[in-house]
């Protein structure tokens, strides 16, 4: 249980937090760590972030924010989610995101700053946040469905599929779940068998021209999380959320 690292040509970094991949504030970080191993290891030519369990992430672990009193958690969770978002985006090779059931919140940030996706046929990806009383991942929405759906989904917490994003080119290829982690090695190995310097060369060209900075973008966002948990709307949001289930 936690965060595995898999090292080699095609790294795996696996998450598995039973029973709902909702990851905690260390969690976020040990992602994070991982992604640095793989991507300052000169054998490794990509990664492959995938899940155990019957989905991908559902996001912060509101659990743990309501165990701890103060606003400690919520900022060890705001800070673990920069770290992992950041690392997803800045690993020097590509990052391929093999998302299966429900990618939710954070897993969003994860998917979002990833450079390829693949997903099974029954994933759907949402960001719950509003109801959670938090904002967040926005940014990284924006890189998976147009502008206006994205405003929609934040507004409404209504999920899209993976079919859906398939039709948007943002989802490189839907599969069956028996089939998720042979898909991405596939295109794993595609990007594997070229020039490992010329690849990593290219993701930083990449990063280079994004027209959105999307670490600072992400920051921003937190900033009326932090607000609307200092105005009392996130506290009373995580309690109904925790009374409801």
């Amino acid at each position: 249980m936690g965060i595995e690292l898999h090292r080699g040509e095609i790294a795996e970094v696996i998450v598995d937090f039973p029973p709902v991949n909702a990851i905690p504030a260390d969690g976020w970080h040990a992602i994070a760590g991982a992604l640095a191993v793989a991507g300052d290891d000169p054998v490794t030519r990509v990664v492959v972030l995938a899940a155990e369990g019957r989905g991908f992430c559902a996001g912060v672990d509101i659990k743990e924010m309501q165990r701890v009193p103060g606003h400690q958690a919520l900022l060890a969770a705001n800070r673990g989610c920069a770290a992992a978002f950041g690392a997803v985006y800045d690993c020097p090779v590509p990052v391929i995101a093999a998302v299966q059931g429900f990618c939710l919140g954070g897993g969003v940030g994860l998917a979002g700053n990833a450079d390829l996706v693949v997903a099974t046929d029954d994933a759907t990806f949402g960001l719950p946040e509003v109801d959670r009383g938090a904002l967040g991942a926005a940014t990284h929405l924006a890189r998976l469905v147009p502008h206006q759906l994205m405003r929609t989904m934040v507004y409404t917490c209504r999920p899209v599929t993976a079919r859906d994003l398939h039709r948007f080119g943002t989802v490189l290829e839907v599969v069956p779940a028996a089939g998720l982690r042979r898909a991405a090695h596939r295109v794993a190995e595609e990007i594997a068998a070229k020039d490992p310097l010329v690849i990593r060369r290219a993701k930083e060209s990449l990063n280079g021209i994004d027209p959105v900075d999307v670490k600072r973008s992400y920051r921003f966002e937190q900033g009326f999380t932090f607000e609307l948990d200092l105005n009392g709307a996130g506290e009373r949001a995580r309690r109904r959320f925790l009374e409801e289930r």
